[in-house]
């Protein structure tokens, strides 16, 4: 028995109540609503249970009205086998009490004094209880919360109660001492590639010096090499640059030569230009003349031919004067002529129409005598006038022909003196241009003199066919060489063989770090396997007991473990069925709330005689059950409670009757708001 007696102080409807408790199981019931359930919870709360139900807050539990409230639990530690629970305390019964204030502040008191927690915790583990796990303490609706549960945390429940926790905590340790040993294993096979990077780094080192002697030898040779392939190159240059001052003669006799030539050509055809421009003078003035003769008689005939458009108007004029005439003479008078009849104005002014056509005729025949007289003036004019134009045209085209020889000879004119000046420029080129040579040509015969003594002082002459850029070029080749190996130390070979050792030292590590995993590995197949050996064991003693707890119910059933082989994935499944159903999984969806809580404690009272804890308890097992099924769960949980030395704890609302059954009843009524508590003899 672990609890003697439970006191409530304050607590919920509870003003003051002393419930004691027995070995075996006690039966607590009473109506709704009448403090049943309380007195679990306050077990929860003096136990340390985060579990409260009804209220988020502590301080909501303590009763209206007052400020603090106090539960307190009395521990059974009396000697079991010579000795104690707890062997520190050297009594009988331990007070563990959980004081609630109404601020907010709440402690424990282990025999009065203050603890904390963890204090509790450590107490409780020493009895073997742990109040967190609800296959131990279930409260009301628990049973719901069970069959919600997945297969994994159903299973981890069971282990903790059953006391299996420690093989599952040997397969994890394995698991991440594994992990561990994976992970020392990867830093030290990088370790291992960083060390052997490094190894190769100096090995390189070590050979990158030896190349370096032997560049720097090879550097020594060309600079000699360089000297003389300098001296020959100055050889070259002075033997070019006489080439070249030898060239630049021949080409200036060749230019003055072609200047005299030019010079006389150029005197020929300005005497030429002369003359024809002369002849164009001449050509100029008669063209002039003729010019002016044309205009002349261009202004006659343009005079002729104006007098004759003027009286060719006039003549045109009096012949529509007459028309007028005639056309008024018929028409004017209209209106005063009547058959055989004229008058006398009628008759005047026809008299004078007749004058008037008679003179305008006269004028007529003298205008056309006139415009006679002037065509053949313009006929003559025109005879004259296409005189000219032969005669112009002929001195045109002479002026054209002199003026294109004449154009002809000035291009050539131009051509020549642009040569010439060319010419000229070029000889004055080539005169700087042997000067710059001359002087160029003396100053590479002093550098050539010069060259050949630095070369002496590299040693004797080397005959080389490269040109210095060429082995210049070798030299900075091997200039860049060397200079990417002036980090090498004169320590390379000492670094070299401190890191080979160091490899190999590695080396080992990493090879026992392997055996280690591959030992870790089979441990953790040995441990895999004893966790799943008395899993399974387990299981089939619980499955065992469960079906036969169903077949008492008109029920089938079974448990079983499933991902055996993945601790982290492995679960438990529970199926059930009833009246000759096939057992299915046990969800809130398959079976009804009177079957779920009778599979549910099938598999509860199936556990009991694995489970290590001394108390446990259960709130509200039954309320969906028929009587049948409450009746025959309740004789079976005292069967399986009995003779196993623990307490049981059964909260129900229904009445109960237990005849010749060893069960401690208590029965609890509200009574103005007050929960009372009677034990039934």
């Amino acid at each position: 028995m672990l609890i003697s007696e439970i006191i409530l102080e304050n607590f919920m409807s509870y003003e003051y109540a002393r419930i004691p408790l027995r070995p075996g199981v006690n039966v607590i019931c009473g109506p709704n609503g009448s403090g049943k359930s309380s007195i679990l919870l306050g077990i929860s709360v003096a136990l340390g249970q985060s579990y409260t139900e009804r209220s988020k807050r502590l301080s909501d539990l303590i009763r209206w009205g007052k400020d603090i409230g106090r539960v307190t639990i009395v521990l059974n530690n009396s000697r079991v086998g010579g000795r104690r629970p707890i062997h520190k305390i050297n009594k009988d019964q331990i007070y563990l009490t959980r004081v609630l204030r109404r601020d907010g502040k709440y402690w424990f008191e282990i025999d009065g004094a203050a603890a904390s927690k963890a204090d509790v915790l450590r107490l409780l583990s020493r009895f073997n209880v742990d109040p967190d796990n609800m296959l131990i303490i279930m409260h009301q609706d628990m049973a719901e919360q069970f069959i919600l549960l997945s297969p994994q945390e159903k299973l981890r429940l069971v282990e903790s109660a059953v006391g299996l926790e420690s093989y599952r905590k040997n397969v994890l340790e394995a698991q991440n001492k594994l992990s561990r040993l994976i992970s020392q294993e990867e830093s030290l096979n990088k370790m291992l590639e960083s060390a052997e990077q490094t190894l190769s780094y100096w090995r390189e080192q070590y050979e990158r010096y030896q190349e370096k002697k032997q560049l720097t030898l090879k550097r020594r040779f060309l600079e000699r090499e360089l000297a003389w392939a300098e001296v020959s190159r100055r050889e070259d240059e002075a033997n070019r640059i006489r080439r070249e001052v030898n060239v630049k003669k021949t080409e200036l006799e060749s230019i003055e030569s072609s200047i005299r030539e030019r010079e006389s050509s150029l005197k020929s055809i300005e005497a030429e230009i002369s003359s024809l421009r002369d002849e164009w003078r001449s050509l100029l003035e008669e063209r002039i003349s003729l010019e002016r003769e044309r205009a002349k008689y261009n202004v006659e005939f343009s005079r002729y031919h104006e007098i004759m458009d003027s009286l060719k108007g006039l003549l045109n004029e009096g012949e529509r004067n007459i028309r007028d005439i005639l056309r008024f003479a018929v028409t004017i008078d209209k209106g005063e002529i009547e058959p055989n009849i004229i008058s006398e104005g009628a008759k005047s002014r026809w008299l004078e129409t007749a004058n008037a056509i008679e003179n305008l005729s006269r004028l007529f025949d003298t205008l056309k005598s006139r415009i006679g007289e002037v065509e053949d003036l313009a006929e003559i004019s025109s005879i004259k006038l296409a005189n000219i134009e032969t005669s112009l045209l002929d001195v045109k085209d002479e002026m054209f022909k002199v003026e294109r020889r004449l154009n002809d000879l000035i291009n050539v004119l131009i051509e020549d003196k642009v040569k010439l000046a060319l010419l000229s420029y070029q000889r004055s080129e080539l005169l700087s241009e042997i000067e710059i040579l001359e002087k160029n040509l003396s100053a590479s015969l002093s550098s050539l003199g010069e060259a050949v003594k630095r070369a002496e002082e590299k040693g004797s002459r080397v005959a080389t066919l490269r040109s210095p850029e060429e082995i210049l070029d070798e030299i900075r080749i091997i200039d860049g060489r060397l200079m990417a190996m002036a980090d090498i130390s004169e320590d390379v070979e000492k670094m070299y063989e401190s890191y080979s050792k160091l490899y190999l030292e590695l080396k080992e590590r990493a090879r026992i770090a392997a055996e280690n995993r591959e030992k870790t590995l089979r441990e953790i197949r040995v441990r895999m396997e004893e966790w799943r050996g008395v899993i399974k064991n387990l299981l089939e003693s619980v499955n065992t007991e469960y079906q036969n707890i169903l077949s008492h119910v008109a029920g089938s059933g079974f448990v079983r473990l499933i991902n055996e082989n993945d601790i982290e994935a492995a679960g438990l499944e529970i199926y059930v069925g009833f009246k000759g159903s096939q057992p299915v999984p046990l969800n809130i969806y398959s079976q009804s709330g009177g079957e779920r809580s009778t599979a549910t404690m099938a598999f509860l009272l199936a556990l009991q005689k694995h489970i290590k804890s001394p108390f446990r308890a259960v709130d509200e097992y039954d309320v969906h059950m028929d009587p049948r099924n409450r009746e025959v769960i309740a004789n079976m949980l005292i069967s399986a409670v009995k003779n196993e030395g623990v307490q049981y704890i059964a909260i129900t609302p229904n009445q109960m009757f237990f005849e010749g059954k060893d069960v401690h009843v208590i029965t609890v009524q509200n009574v103005d708001g007050k929960s009372l508590i009677r034990e039934v003899v």
